[in-house]
């Protein structure tokens, strides 16, 4: 599936994304906090959830970096604790592209996906259309102050937010801030290719010290959504941190649909001028 970055001619640069390796995650949060910081994201999580550790529970649009807290336990041996960061996955086909009616959502020269907030009118279209559950309206009360973040007035902001792989940095050739803060090099950033290859490796280590229930979620360009933008590793099924086992975008079968309903509108409107010259 093409990304669209083609239509960059000569802007078009190489694809890049991230490999996010659960198995070194230690669930520090210093992405969540970097992730905030840099892109002035407003502060949520501040409740208790009674989810473990985890204070933010999903992906939101004030949370775009979310540290996910497994805990696992087994009859007689000690609980596994399963960390993963997750994140927009940047998706090569992505469903929310395909309903945004206003052109609020573009594919940067980068092959990352986001949104201009100077043009989302808050349809909220997009936010089913994902399959992982990731753009969300931010329902807090826009404000002036700070005045860095760009809101007017006093109503509701209403428009959807979601992370933008950092493109400010990414254009000034910085790698994104989750990235640049996490310790252990859990989220890894770079070409999308050479992050696949060195997962691939990553994965067989982990496979040849028997490390039970590897497997790489994403990696696939040839999966339901074209393969991710950013892919992880993880050491349990995908719906033990949260994820669709086999995410599909809704949109893949739109332009059938759509042929599908032009022939039978057809069929309906012979067949009603049929009658008509039979009468």
């Amino acid at each position: 599936m093409k990304t669209g970055i083609d239509t960059y001619g000569a802007e078009r640069q190489e694809r890049v994304g991230f490999f996010t390796d659960t198995s070194i995650c230690i669930g520090c949060k210093a992405c969540e906090v970097a992730c905030k910081e840099w892109n002035l994201v407003p502060e949520d999580g501040l409740n208790w959830t009674g989810e473990s550790y985890d204070n933010t529970s999903a992906l939101s649009a004030n949370t775009w970096r979310h540290v996910a807290f497994v805990e696992q336990q087994s009859d007689g041996g000690p609980p596994r604790w399963l960390m993963e960061s997750d994140v927009c996955k940047h998706c090569t086909h992505a469903a929310c592209l395909d309903v945004c009616p206003t052109g609020a959502l573009f594919r940067t020269e980068f092959g990352t996906v986001v949104v201009q907030e100077d043009i989302c009118n808050g349809c909220g279209y997009c936010v089913p259309a994902c399959p992982f559950g990731v753009l969300d309206k931010r329902h807090l009360p826009a404000t002036t102050d700070p005045p860095a973040l760009g809101l007017l007035g006093t109503k509701e902001d209403g428009r959807v937010w979601k992370c933008t792989l950092c493109y400010d940095r990414l254009k000034g050739g910085h790698e994104p801030a989750c990235a640049k803060a996490c310790p252990t090099k859990s989220i890894q950033f770079g070409p999308l290719d050479e992050l696949r290859e060195r997962a691939d490796a990553r994965l067989r280590k982990l496979q040849d010290d028997e490390v039970e229930g590897a497997q790489l979620y994403g990696r696939d360009p040839d999966d339901g959504v074209g393969g991710f933008g950013a892919f992880f590793l993880l050491l349990d099924e995908p719906e033990v941190y949260g994820f669709p086992p086999d995410p599909v975008v809704p949109t893949k079968h739109l332009g059938s649909m759509w042929r599908n309903m032009a022939v039978a509108a057809g069929a309906i409107v012979a067949g009603v001028a049929a009658a008509m010259a039979g009468r």
